[in-house]
């Protein structure tokens, strides 16, 4: 399988001025294009070849082995994710269900806010930043480097990149700036309701998603682990 590089949903001067045309010209054109890229190159040739991203991401993370590899699919993935939770005239609060789980879950919409900068903003290097449901409650999480909340068993509704070169060239070190513009201007609620109705308030285990995802992929012919050995991992 020769991955392609994601369409924007959007045209590339549609979120200006929060994120410019420059911005998104090099993010999509040159960042994300390079994970793609460098993805398909590792992967040629190997038992992932016909694998699908997610099948990549699970069997291949905490191998030391194969470190690039999932470092360049998980990129991949999460790029694909935060394109979709981008929207031009987004942002504020939501309405219907996704209103009522934050009230419930984080006392206020304003209470959200909160809790999503500061996990932005306490993320000390590269990372991202999640509104994700676990065990039928929402909550804030962040992710180091390339990790992503499908590998620790919750189910992410909206992320924001909080990698440099995401909002360098229009807020330099001010990344704080670039959350609140993304949470009041661009925060795309209607793809975070979509994944809400797919997902509803359940949460599916580490332990289980993950056996699940290598036993797929074991029996279309690719590499077989130990499934509580993996689960063991991503549980820790």
């Amino acid at each position: 399988m020769t991955f392609e590089l994601k369409q924007l949903p959007f045209k590339r001067d549609a979120l200006a001025p929060h994120i410019s045309a420059r911005t998104i010209d090099y993010h999509h054109g040159k960042h994300h294009a390079g994970y793609v890229d460098k993805l398909n190159d590792l992967i040629s040739d190997t038992n992932y070849a016909d694998a699908t991203l997610e099948e990549i991401i699970l069997n291949s993370f905490d191998q030391d082995d194969e470190r690039e590899i999932f470092n360049n699919a998980a990129q991949v993935w999460n790029h694909n994710f935060f394109w979709d939770s981008l929207t031009p005239d987004g942002g504020g609060a939501p309405e219907g269900e996704l209103a009522r789980l934050i009230e419930r879950d984080f006392g206020s919409y304003d209470a959200f806010k909160d809790a999503f900068e500061e996990a932005g903003t306490g993320e000390f290097g590269s990372g991202w930043v999640w509104l994700v449901i676990e065990a039928g409650k929402l909550k804030t999480v962040s992710t180091t480097d390339a990790k992503l909340p499908l590998l620790y068993g919750q189910q992410p509704l909206i992320c924001c990149d909080v990698w440099e070169h995401a909002y360098y060239l229009d807020y330099q070190n001010e990344r704080k700036s670039f959350l609140t513009a993304f949470l009041d201007n661009l925060l795309n609620w209607g793809h975070a309701a979509e994944r809400l109705s797919v997902q509803g308030e359940g949460s599916t285990t580490a332990a289980r998603r993950y056996q699940d995802a290598q036993s797929d992929f074991a029996q279309s012919g690719g590499v077989k682990k130990n499934a509580r050995e993996a689960a063991d991992a991503l549980d820790g």
